[in-house]
């Protein structure tokens, strides 16, 4: 099934500079696996505390890492190792990135959002205050303020791709979202475990997706609500 291959989602990967991460991967999770493997390798073993960026005050950096030139790390900002974080990237003041994070060139994570365990692939950006755990994002991919990639379900079980009527087990009880290139989540969306997005498809705010949402769509909320006369009440 083609939409359940990593290359529905993410046609540019050649020039992420970190592509040996999706190496022998034919469905996109699967890269989630080789993530540890990939920074043991490249970080841990080679025990890396390379930091060429431009690190504001209050920042905390451990364990092993590489973070390439031209990135900024703007104050208050904790970043825990094994993590690698390409040229040009900006990191905005109050932002955690969690182990497992590779972040590719010229992204940006917002203020007081973190990130877990998730491959952010070249000019994607992230806004501020949220949250993508287990999550991979294709080539400018844009999610916005307050966004939840929500990546384990309440009763921790495997996470199930259901796509075309059929289901997949994962093999993952940490499963995220995997984010088409070009894609755009709005402000406080939500995605829960297990949403496919493909490419060039817009989800619009407030919305909470699930499941397989194919390729150059655009997703609207349900604009209908409720409205009733409401009492004065003098708030304490």
């Amino acid at each position: 099934m083609e939409e359940l291959k990593l290359e529905y989602y993410f046609k540019e990967m050649e020039e992420f500079r970190f592509k040996e991460v999706f190496e022998g991967c034919i469905y996109p999770w699967e890269a989630l696996t080789n993530i540890k493997l990939f920074l043991q390798r490249e970080v841990v073993e080679k025990d890396l505390h390379v930091n060429k960026a431009e690190v504001g005050e209050f920042c905390s950096i451990k364990g092993n890492y590489f973070i390439d030139e031209g990135t900024v790390i703007h104050p208050n900002v904790t970043i825990e190792g094994p993590v690698m974080i390409g040229k040009n990237v900006e990191i905005q003041s109050g932002a955690l990135i969690r182990p497992g994070s590779i972040i590719g060139d010229n992204c940006v994570v917002g203020h007081g959002s973190e990130i877990k365990n998730t491959i952010m692939q070249n000019k994607s950006k992230v806004a501020s205050l949220a949250f993508a755990g287990d999550t991979i994002l294709g080539k400018s991919t844009r999610i916005g303020s307050g966004i939840i990639l929500a990546n384990r379900r309440f009763d921790q079980k495997n996470i199930v791709i259901k796509i075309n009527g059929e289901k997949i087990d994962s093999g993952r009880d940490f499963f995220g979202a995997i984010v088409g290139d070009s894609s755009r989540i709005g402000a406080n969306a939500a995605t829960l475990p297990g949403t496919m997005i493909g490419p060039y498809t817009w989800i619009l705010p407030t919305l909470q997706v699930r499941g397989f949402i194919p390729a150059e769509k655009r997703l609207y909320p349900n604009e209908n609500y409720r409205m009733e006369d409401n009492p004065k009440i003098e708030l304490k």
